[in-house]
């Protein structure tokens, strides 16, 4: 549902409606099921065919499909003074479909922010899981400082600007465990 209340035509391979200022409008009737928390989609800008939220390709932007900052902060907000929680999800282990051309992807714009290109083909394989592509996206190299303290600064700063009760992570077991600690620790 959109701020304005209308329900678009829906391409499930495309956004289905859905903002954030369409869920605070809906915040009274959600709280009515028995709902106390609400888990959104990951907020970040995606890739072109990235409806969903996993394709990264600008960490420090907001999805626009989702509404502005002000949208989302007011949506928190609102949440917050009825007593619900609003859960984030994220994704530290992959970015949009842009194959080997970095430079669309904003801060892991060089190849030394990925692992080489290989797929997991064997999931009982916890090496190629780890540091090969799901799907084809291109996997973060998380053992790279860089990266690693990029995700580490974004996860506590989007907690902590955006007031988020909790994080669901994405693809866990596709990262090396030493990083969610350290991960964990951050989101706070």
């Amino acid at each position: 549902i959109t701020a304005g209340g209308s329900s678009p035509g829906c391409d499930l391979h495309n956004y289905c409606g859905g903002t954030y200022k369409g869920l605070e409008r809906k915040l009274d009737y959600i709280a009515s099921l028995g709902a106390d928390a609400i888990w959104i989609s990951p907020i970040v800008e995606n890739t072109p065919g990235g409806y969903h939220g996993y394709w990264l390709k600008n960490l420090y932007a907001l999805n626009p499909a989702f509404g502005s900052e002000a949208d989302l902060v007011s949506f928190v907000n609102a949440a917050h003074a009825k007593g619900m929680y609003i859960m984030v999800d994220v994704v530290a282990n992959h970015v949009g479909n842009v194959d080997m051309d970095f430079n669309q992807i904003t801060p892991f714009n060089a190849t030394e922010h990925y692992h080489s290109k290989c797929q997991i083909n064997d999931w009982n394989n916890q090496q190629q899981v780890e540091f090969c592509r799901l799907a084809n996206l291109p996997d973060l190299n998380q053992s790279n400082s860089y990266v690693r303290s990029t995700l580490l600064n974004w996860i506590r700063d989007i907690v902590q600007k955006y007031k988020f009760d909790g994080v669901r992570i994405d693809t866990i077991p596709e990262v090396p465990k030493d990083f969610w600690s350290e991960f964990s620790n951050a989101a706070g």
